[in-house]
């Protein structure tokens, strides 16, 4: 072969390489929030984009494309909401899982079932999840009821698999450029905490939860944490007072909500 072919093939190959390189590192480039990130979380009812936040949480299939330019128009980011642990038979994608994907019920959720994470079809149908956050503009990905082994879901999941299934949903949302939230599992908050972005969390307080945090909050990542308890609502005693004081603290982002995330009243210690 002739010296000058040689030279224009390695001249080939190191472009593609490059132009791989370059790919690889532009699907690497995410949002990566701070600590002190402000936000809104609602997941039902009418959206009211009228809050002075950074963050906006909101559902990924209810929410229309057109809504999420509106919010990115007005500076706001967009995490938009789904559940990678759960069947929801509402959903446009309901028909995508098989039948021996779904287990037991989710204890006061109509209409939900435990997925089985281990399994390719139910990971495939997150990937999709994925595209269509991608195609709606999101910036980031709340995957909800991500802690299904330390609960009843029919299946034999272990923290070892929780721990695969979690990590795998981390890195194809950093893959697609999304920033992803990790939603409760406290108990490996730890061994997650590198493969997430920041946090949510439903009664750190209610449920002497938020110290562990800490893991997040050291490393200048946000956790976004809502209580519902009446008290809270009520400011009963100061409660709420109380609670915010703690955690202005603790650098936790705490809102009072009502449990359907409906924007019926809204609290924040912000």
């Amino acid at each position: 072969m002739k010296r000058s072919l040689i030279r224009a093939m390695a001249t080939s190959l190191a472009a593609a390489a490059a132009l791989t390189a370059a790919a690889g590192a532009q699907a690497q480039s995410w949002w990566k929030p701070g600590v002190n990130t402000t936000w809104q979380w609602q997941l039902s009812g009418t959206l009211n984009t009228s809050y002075n936040v950074a963050v906006y949480d909101i559902d990924l299939f209810d929410t229309s494309a057109q809504t999420i330019a509106q919010l990115k128009a007005q500076g706001r980011k967009v995490v938009c909401y789904f559940s990678a642990g759960s069947s929801e038979n509402w959903r446009p994608d309901f028909g995508s899982f098989n039948a021996a994907d779904m287990g037991k019920a989710l204890d006061g959720w109509a209409g939900e079932k435990w997925l089985d994470t281990r399994s390719s079809n139910v990971r495939a149908v997150m990937l999709s999840r994925l595209d269509l956050a991608v195609s709606k503009g999101c910036d980031g990905v709340e995957p909800d009821n991500v802690d299904g082994y330390a609960n009843a879901t029919g299946f034999p999941l272990t923290a070892a698999t929780q721990l695969d299934y979690n990590k795998y949903l981390a890195n194809a949302a950093h893959g697609r450029g999304l920033a992803i939230a990790l939603k409760n599992d406290v108990d490996q908050l730890a061994a997650l905490e590198p493969y997430f972005d920041m946090a949510v969390n439903e009664q750190c307080n209610q449920y002497a939860e938020c110290d562990g945090y800490s893991v997040f909050t050291s490393k200048n990542k946000p956790v976004f944490n809502a209580e519902y308890a009446s008290k809270y609502k009520n400011n009963t005693s100061g409660a709420r007072d109380k609670l915010c004081t703690k955690m202005k603290a603790a650098k936790i982002r705490t809102l009072v909500l009502p449990l359907d995330l409906n924007d019926a009243y809204r609290y924040s210690c912000d």
